[in-house]
């Protein structure tokens, strides 16, 4: 049998490395994107607090801040999923991920007749409007592009934004209310000098995956990157000089906390947030009767969490108006101490700058 820490070990791990464990966090908005390695950010609202619950006395316009500044960029380098990635990794990451994305898709793109030509005209054409510092909004390109006779309906302008991202030509830039604007990568980051190799690369990821999700398996690993199970192994080997062993399954990056298990603060996260999301088996943090109630239907939407000494123990949900927000506890079990969570929420308020109301519990 293998010798596997604790469920209350690994979970006190866990929050060490997400900056989420006794009120430290991290030191700024980047510091944090950095430590996690990426943070899926398709919900651009929700990506905000993803950070911002980690760094704190953040606001929302911190992080906004960072990605004016292009500390950090939200683009498709993972799963083929919008993250937020440090800016200078964003490259070298498309150029692992992106080939295997694209394979992926050919099927559908076939089924879109979107083919080389398409997608060269389409190229042309967001060069040519976004050239020289111009931004436009995805409705813009997509009315460029019909202009020109290339149709955007049934997905195909969302597929054709996707592979200019993938291949490095295009990405989100200037923040416009709750979205962005697009622009061309080579003037909103130019790129360095050298690049790393692939083998570099890789373990980069694995360092920076284990830094901020640590401990995790390389099954973890892989899914959270969408790499194959070899390419997992590769990055182990890769980067074996900066990863230690947590147990005989998981692995942390080389110096990492092993803190003690014991009480931690009660936690209000975002949809999609890293400490649930970021696992293939999200068993220690979740109990899987209620994995579910997180992700309903598994359609890819998830719930805000309520974290409790490092478990998920409920869902909850924010309504706005007039400046205000009311927040309702929906726990997985009764009962639920909800005045434990009110410092979590009124911290999330603060961050959104709005103010927090009444706070109500479901019944279970």
């Amino acid at each position: 049998m293998p010798n596997l820490a604790t469920d209350a070990q690994v979970r006190a791990a866990r929050l060490t490395s997400h900056g989420l464990r006794g009120g430290r966090g991290f030191a700024s908005v980047s510091e944090a994107v950095r430590r996690l390695g990426a943070v899926q950010a398709q919900d651009f609202v929700a990506s905000r607090w993803v950070v911002g619950a980690r760094v704190p006395g953040a606001v929302e316009a911190d992080v906004d801040a960072a990605v004016a500044s292009r500390e950090i960029v939200r683009s498709w380098p993972l799963r083929g999923t919008l993250h937020l990635v440090p800016a200078a990794s964003l490259r070298p990451i498309l150029a692992v991920t992106g080939p295997r994305e694209l394979a992926r898709a050919a099927k559908r793109h076939r089924d879109l007749e979107i083919d080389d030509e398409v997608y060269r005209q389409a190229r042309l054409i967001a060069e040519r409007e976004l050239g020289g510092g111009r931004s436009l909004s995805r409705d813009e390109l997509f009315g460029a592009w019909q202009r020109a006779g290339i149709a955007t309906a049934a997905q195909r302008g969302y597929h054709l934004i996707w592979r200019l991202a993938l291949e490095a030509v295009v990405c989100p830039g200037p923040v416009e209310g709750r979205g962005q604007r697009f622009v061309l990568l080579d003037e909103w980051i130019p790129a360095a000098a050298s690049d790393p190799t692939r083998d570099e690369t890789l373990a980069a990821l694995m360092t920076g995956y284990l830094d901020g999700h640590g401990p995790a398996t390389l099954r973890d690993f892989a899914w959270w990157s969408g790499l194959t199970l070899g390419d997992a192994r590769t990055a182990h080997a890769a980067a074996r000089a900066a990863v230690d062993a947590f147990d005989d399954e998981r692995l942390v990056v080389s110096g990492a906390d092993a803190p003690t298990p014991g009480r931690s603060a009660a936690l209000a996260l975002a949809p999609f947030d890293e400490y649930f999301l970021g696992y293939a088996d999200r068993s220690v943090v979740c109990d899987a009767r209620y994995a579910q109630r997180v992700v309903p239907g598994s359609n890819g939407v998830f719930q805000p969490i309520l974290v409790a000494n490092g478990r998920v123990e409920g869902v909850w949900k924010a309504k706005q108006a007039r400046g205000g927000a009311s927040v309702v506890l929906d726990p997985f079990e009764s009962p639920i101490d909800a005045a434990r969570y009110r410092r979590a929420l009124q911290r999330w308020a603060r961050f959104r700058g709005i103010r927090l109301d009444a706070t109500s519990v479901i019944a279970a």
